[in-house]
């Protein structure tokens, strides 16, 4: 197998790749092609002078309260928890939060989330809860975040101080549906919110330039550098997207078609040309031209061609036809960001035969708006491969959530339900993760004559015989029946519709597998971390903004736009 074949080569590519954009890559030694590597060795790029700032994933967090739980919560121990708790249910003018504490219903948490890089106001993320280990309670199961103001925490001078409020959190607790049940008791004090956080600021993503370039004409021409190979439409106007504001940084606005791709974006924005010797660009293209042909430099080249823009695609296009799958897909992808619908069938073969690229096909894939690429993610949707087919219609979703195929109906305020009238074998779908959402692969997901399941704390669904009874059973007040047909997505609207959230709906559904009434198979993020742009953003990006020169002074969240900005925030 060629990837066997090219294994020992890998290393260095690799190498290269984490490096950006700048030094040659090719291995040939021919004198016409070393030529070729001296006048890419005079050719500058961005990223020989700056390196990246603002895509790592900023943590913030606080003491939480948790309700609605079924008699497993507990009265927290004295400590610094609880009094950031009781301050703040005091600042909200909480009755008696002493009592509110000592609940059994009641539990004290710690809820963190992470705003992703060039998060905008609005944007929504997930909420992870936890309670801490010298509480008492047994179960988050059931249990309701209150409203808990998120922000920034760091230990300055022996003592933990927050910043500014960042984000808001609330909604119901999805503890792990894939945990042991009770032979895993720490997974049950353990829990996420998907998509419960709302970020309240916006977050910029830039680049640095090293203290040995700093100055303000070259901050300058970098603009101008990526300004002319780089568009957006921001405020209503079309405008370059590096605005250069000191010496040290350029600030980046992210195109639409990288939006979710932030990483790809940052990579070829650092490939971009700064200093190109005259009429070097003609034999510039000829050596990456040679370097895309070679699995091993394939990926660097097709990097630094998309970063030359619409006059690289001829020789992207050329890749296509190449007897080597890396390589046609590399070429793919570049294209596919260049707007060449061309690409979307070589992405598509990638997405289903290369399972490691699968995630950057389907990325790519998402912005190829037209028909080409629509059609090829829809053929997607009938693969054998949950992750295969459940990446199709993220990045359908993506590209526009109100199509007749996918925009499914909103459950109240508990999930999205998703039935998609597709080939291939039946998959329920749901997700911890990003937004509540359940996706049925195909029409047909039938329950079996006689499940009984539970549906969270107060509702049950019986099946007997083609159809299912849905009660709910809530002291003080009248029981509540509903009678549907026995199919996952009736049974799941009456569940809503009885006052039962997402997490309910999801216990109903692992409930319904473990007792073997749900033929169809239940599956839960079926989808790599690369996709939807974070890829490697917890390692990578954290490690070059940790990599950055002390003097950088960077490790605030704030733009490092000037130093008596940085004083003033500090202070």
């Amino acid at each position: 197998m060629r990837i066997l074949r090219l294994s020992s080569c890998l290393g260095a590519a690799a190498t290269m790749l984490a490096a950006g954009c700048a030094g040659p890559a090719i291995r040939s030694q021919s004198p016409e092609v070393a030529a070729l590597v001296t006048l890419e060795a005079d050719t500058k790029l961005v990223g020989d002078y700056t390196t990246a700032w603002g895509l790592n994933a900023q943590r913030i967090e606080r003491a939480a309260l948790v309700t609605g739980l079924p008699g497993s919560g507990s009265d927290p121990p004295p400590g610094l928890q609880r009094q950031q708790l009781m301050a703040d249910m005091q600042a909200r003018g909480v009755v008696e939060p002493n009592k509110l504490l000592a609940s059994k219903a009641t539990s004290l948490v710690w809820v963190h989330g992470y705003l992703p890089p060039g998060a905008r106001k609005g944007d929504r993320f997930d909420v992870h809860v936890e309670v801490p280990p010298d509480n008492d309670t047994v179960s988050l199961d059931g249990g309701w975040l209150m409203e808990t103001r998120l922000a920034e925490m760091a230990v300055l001078g022996n003592r933990v101080r927050d910043g500014h409020v960042l984000g808001l959190a609330e909604g119901p607790l999805l503890v792990d549906p894939v945990s042991q049940g009770t032979r895993d008791s720490v997974a049950k004090l353990r829990a996420r919110v998907p998509g419960g956080g709302v970020s309240l600021a916006d977050r910029s993503i830039g680049l640095i330039l090293g203290p040995e370039h700093r100055s303000v004409a070259l901050s300058k021409r970098i603009g101008d550098s990526i300004n002319r190979r780089f568009h957006a439409v921001i405020k209503g106007t079309k405008r370059g997207v590096a605005t250069p504001k000191t010496d040290r940084f350029v600030e980046l606005e992210v195109p639409t078609v990288y939006k979710d791709n932030l990483a790809r974006y940052v990579r070829v924005v650092r490939c971009v040309a700064v200093i190109e010797p005259p009429a070097g660009r003609h034999a510039r293209l000829e050596l990456l031209s040679r370097q895309l042909a070679d699995p091993v430099t394939a990926p660097t080249a097709a990097l630094r061609l998309e970063a030359v823009g619409k006059d690289a695609i001829p020789i992207l296009r050329g890749a296509l036809d190449s007897k080597d799958a890396e390589v046609r897909f590399a070429g793919a992808e570049a294209l596919a960001y260049l707007g060449e619908s061309v690409a979307a069938e070589h992405l598509a073969d990638a997405a289903t035969a290369l399972r490691s690229a699968r995630p950057a096909a389907l990325a790519a894939l998402s912005v190829i708006d037209d028909a080409n690429g629509i059609d090829a993610l829809q053929r997607l949707l009938a693969s054998p491969s949950a992750e295969t087919r459940y990446g199709a219609f993220r990045a359908l979703w993506h590209m526009d959530p109100s199509a007749p195929l996918i925009r499914g109906e909103r459950l109240g305020d508990a999930c999205s339900l998703h039935v998609l009238d597709v080939e291939g074998p039946p998959l329920v779908h749901a997700t911890r993760s990003r937004r509540p959402e359940l996706v049925l692969f195909g029409t047909a997901h039938p329950l079996r004559d006689g499940l009984r399941a539970e549906a969270g704390g107060s509702i049950v669904v019986v099946v007997e015989g083609s159809t299912a009874i849905v009660s709910r059973f809530l002291a003080g007040r009248p029981d509540e029946h509903a009678e549907v047909p026995a199919r996952v997505d009736a049974v799941v609207r009456a569940i809503v519709d009885l006052g039962g959230t997402y997490p309910d709906a999801v216990q109903f559904l692992q409930q319904a597998t473990a007792s073997r009434c749900l033929d169809s198979r239940l599956a839960f993020d079926a989808l790599p971390d690369e996709f939807d742009g974070r890829m490697s953003i917890h390692e990578e990006a954290a490690t070059r903004e940790r990599d950055l020169p002390a003097d950088d002074d960077t490790a605030d969240s704030s733009p490092p736009n000037s130093r008596s900005q940085r004083t003033d925030e500090s202070s």
